[in-house]
């Protein structure tokens, strides 16, 4: 405890020491470089660790209301919780199973209309194939065959395939650890008041209470909208889909659902996937494909760029600039669960700054403009 006490005695400036500056910022910065080698060099470590906070962050606001309002024994909220989220979870597997299973039925139609597609857009711009598509391609043969001779996915399905029985134990070792982890971690948070009372003292527990407080309720605050919020588009594009009579509507619902937790990129892919699938679907009839495109694009900018900003308001508080960044920095570090923890760890990240005096100015650049934040505080008052 005397060593967790004299830590967060350095970070505190109002008792009139002054602390140095330089030996602060370069012991920062070199501990940060560390972090990100370890990070890389033990990422099958820690990415199970870091999935069991995300899912302990998107259950605990569940628990609780179960455990206060319904007066349920916190443990037994958690096997509630896990229950519910397991059964929703096998059912929208065996749904999706079912509707792969009909895509894989349905590839010689879809390849006849891709055919048919390619050889009239080659009359009509009068274009070498290898201009339009980038590979040369063999009408005589199906869309299969051709991206498999074209894009060599032979040689990869094969490694794929030599590596398939390591990599489904893989995963199934690294679900079970997840739900073996966010399951006592979840058990964990109700001591952790306790805890951290134990531990700290004066000063140092005020702090240590405003950090925790501020990155569980921001973290868990931003989780769960962002799943309403993906969610919702889901559900929209799902139901559009079925009022068009699009192939496979849940497939796609479910891929904007997924795709939206990715900040920007996620929601640009799905949109543009979907739409080349109405077209290969609806094509040569525009109607249908005008109306999902124009669906996709106003759910996913309504959704995420007006609904979502408005209810998280300015807690947050990070720059556009930041996010991208932080999305292409974790993309490379951890890859697409990477994209998907970026905007967590820079709140994370950005709470801490602001608690730790001489890391003051890094939240300040980390976050939005510090105007919208001043003229905010002074239109509250």
């Amino acid at each position: 405890m005397a060593t967790l006490n004299h830590i967060f005695l350095s970070w505190q400036t109002d008792d009139g020491k002054k602390i140095n500056q330089n030996n602060h910022n370069s012991a920062f910065f070199i501990s940060l470089v560390f972090a990100v080698a370890i990070a890389k060099i033990l990422a099958s470590f820690f990415k199970p660790v870091v999935l069991s906070f995300l899912i302990s962050f998107l259950f605990i606001p569940l628990i609780k209301r179960l455990n206060i309002k319904c007066r349920i024994p916190w443990t037994l909220a958690i096997l509630i919780v896990y229950v519910i989220f397991f059964g929703i979870f096998i059912g929208l597997s065996n749904i999706l199973a079912a509707s792969i299973e009909s895509i894989l039925k349905a590839i010689p139609e879809y390849n006849t209309r891709f055919i048919s597609i390619y050889n009239k857009l080659s009359q009509a711009l009068d274009a070498n194939s290898k201009i339009l598509f980038f590979f040369d391609l063999n009408t005589d043969k199906s869309l299969i065959q051709n991206l498999f001779e074209q894009l060599n996915i032979f040689s990869a399905l094969k490694q794929v395939a030599i590596n398939f029985t390591g990599g489904f134990f893989t995963f199934t070792k690294t679900l079970f650890l997840v739900i073996l982890l966010s399951f006592f971690l979840l058990t964990e948070m109700h001591f952790t008041r306790r805890k951290i009372n134990t531990a700290f003292e004066g000063n140092n527990l005020k702090r240590v209470h405003k950090i925790v407080n501020n990155v569980i309720s921001e973290i868990t605050h931003f989780i769960t909208i962002k799943f309403i919020i993906s969610l919702a588009t889901g559900i929209v594009i799902t139901l559009a889909c079925c009022a068009i009579k699009m192939d496979f509507p849940l497939v796609w619902g479910f891929f904007a659902f997924a795709m939206n937790f990715i900040p920007t990129f996620g929601s640009i892919i799905s949109c543009v996937i979907t739409i080349m699938f109405s077209i290969l679907q609806f094509y040569p009839s525009p109607l249908p494909i005008v109306v999902i495109s124009l669906i996709l694009v106003t759910t996913n900018f309504a959704l995420g760029n007006i609904i979502e900003p408005k209810i998280e308001g300015e807690n947050l508080g990070l720059s556009p600039f930041i996010i991208l960044l932080s999305l292409s920095f974790w993309g490379w570090l951890w890859g697409i669960l990477g994209m998907l923890i970026a905007v967590p760890l820079m709140v994370i990240v950005k709470i801490f700054c602001e608690n730790i005096s001489f890391l003051n100015p890094i939240a300040i650049f980390i976050g939005g403009n510090p105007k919208d934040k001043q003229s905010s505080k002074e239109s509250n008052a």
